[in-house]
């Protein structure tokens, strides 16, 4: 349920044409397989391999956020530093990246 909560919001924030745009693209097409497959997976009773699938197909299509996400995490009080630097080794620092939407 929180799958297709997820892919209604994102609807609703940017809209249907961008959405479609943003999970259509050639370099997002494997995180696309991966997410839908993780999906399809957990709707199949197989929720612990689906979520891993899923969790990877996420961090695909959404891994060039993580250094936008480690600076607005910066500012997070006493945690912040401590996240924003496990962010940037998770995501490689690909701060300044051109942006899928």
């Amino acid at each position: 349920m929180g799958n297709i909560l997820f892919l209604l919001g994102l609807t609703l924030i940017i809209g249907p044409a961008k959405t479609a745009l943003f999970f259509a693209r050639r370099q997002k097409l494997k995180g696309t397989a991966a997410f839908a497959s993780g999906i399809l997976l957990i709707l199949l009773r197989w929720p612990l391999i689906g979520f891993l699938v899923e969790l990877y197909g996420l961090f695909i299509l959404f891994g060039d956020f993580l250094g936008t996400i480690g600076g607005f995490a910066r500012n997070i009080p006493v945690i912040g530093p401590y996240i924003a630097n496990g962010l940037e080794r998770v995501g490689g620092a690909r701060r300044n990246v051109e942006l899928p939407v």
